[in-house]
Formats: C-alpha cells, structure tokens, sequence
C-alpha cells in the first residue's frame, strides 16, 4: 500500500524562529500576494489549530487587527518570542545578501569595520521606520501600546488593561476625583486606590502581587513619584489596545 505525503510539521507559532516563521508563511501564502486569504485561510487554520484551539471566528478576531477577512504577515507575527520577531523585522529591511551588505557600507560610513553608537542611531532609525509590524495603526509613530509588544507576553502589563479602556471624558472625571487636592499628580498611594476601584467596576479580579505590579510599571512612567495626568492618560486611555 502506497505510503500517504506526509503533511509539513509546523511547530507551535509561538515557538518559533524567524526562518520557521518565513517558511510556515510562504507554504500558506500559496499565491504569493502577502496575504493568506480564502482557502489558504482555511488551510492554516486546520493545520496549525490543536484540541482545544479557538474556533475559525476567535482566530480572525485574534490576529485580522485590521478586520479586512484576510491575514497580513504583520498580524501573524505578532505572536513570536520578542527576538525572532524583531529578527523577521530586520529580515523585512535586509532580505537578500547584496542588501546586507549595501547595508552594511552605508551604515559604517568610515570604513572602520565596525558600526559605532553615532552609525548605529542611524540604522536603528532607519530600521523602525520599516518596521511596520510594530507599527499597526499605520500612523508612522510608536504609540506605547505597540511599543510595549516588544517585551514578552508575560511582562507587557498593558495586556491587563484590556478591557478597562475609557474615555478621555471619564479618565478626567476618575482623574480629579482621585487628585483630591487638585496639584495635577497623583502618588502611588492614590494610583493603588484608583486600580482597585477600575478593576471592580469593570468585574475583574487582581491579586494583591499583580496590583504591586501593575503599580510598579505605571510609576515607572512618574516624575519622583508624582504621576501627572498625561503620564496616566497614556496608559488607561489614550493608546489603543492591540
């Protein structure tokens, strides 16, 4: 009896490098055109899920960011380790060996051999402006949300706030009941209040080692402590949720 093709093992998406990543995609993108679509769609979708995975709708809902029904390279990476993603960047900006090495003479622009900090601010600059994997909304600018993609799933504190976004219109509102004596920050003590507070209105529960957390990241953003409307503003409302 004649053996059956075997199908190509994909490892777990997230798990995998930048070369797997290209070579899962090229074998999906069957046609070439820097979208899997229609029956290619489907493909990836029975090939890739595993018991328990989300069904065809949570899948598009999960990675079609810009809701078009079809699957961009941008969307799907999203899910790699930090560094592979970064990696599959780099290979956007650099894909061939001439590239690299076009690459490489203009950014040692004094043939030391080496790329020093001044050369390296430019091809770094030049980098993240390709990058738009990083940059969804497609507005040319690193918003702190898209930034915060960088770090692994695990330390991206902005995930916790899905779901508790607000208005600029009730963020005030929040904002000045909270700034009791109306100087313009809030201290750490006030921004514990605020949390427990949000999170309660919006029926979620946090751990009392999460909140610690949560709190930790957010201050960071502070002024010696004094976390000012615009600083909070950033995190709670004015960045949309990717």
């Amino acid at each position: 009896m004649a053996n059956k093709p075997q199908q190509p093992s994909h490892p777990h998406l997230a798990e995998c490098t930048a070369t797997q990543f290209l070579d899962i995609w090229k074998h999906f993108d069957a046609d070439g055109n820097g979208f899997i679509e229609g029956k290619e769609l489907e493909s990836i979708f029975k090939e890739l899920q595993g018991p328990g995975v989300e069904k065809m709708k949570d899948f598009m809902q999960k990675f079609d960011k810009n809701k078009d029904g079809r699957i961009e390279m941008s969307e799907l990476a999203q899910i790699l380790p930090t560094e592979e993603h970064f990696l599959l960047s780099f290979r956007q900006f650099v894909g061939s060996c001439a590239e690299f090495m076009a690459a490489w003479r203009r950014y040692d622009a004094d043939r030391s051999g080496f790329i020093d900090a001044n050369e390296l601010q430019g091809f770094l600059s030049d980098l993240l402006k390709k990058l738009s994997m990083f940059d969804l909304n497609g507005d040319g600018r690193l918003g702190l949300s898209e930034m915060a993609r960088l770090l692994p799933p695990e330390e991206n504190f902005l995930l916790k706030f899905q779901g508790v976004k607000m208005t600029v219109e009730q963020f005030n509102g929040i904002f000045t009941f909270y700034d009791k004596d109306g100087n313009g920050y809030i201290d750490e003590k006030e921004l514990d209040a605020l949390l427990r507070d949000l999170y309660q209105k919006n029926n979620k529960d946090v751990d009392q080692a999460s909140l610690q957390g949560y709190k930790e990241c957010i201050m960071a953003l502070s002024d010696g402590g004094k976390l000012y409307r615009s600083e909070l503003e950033v995190v709670l409302c004015r960045e949309p949720m990717v």
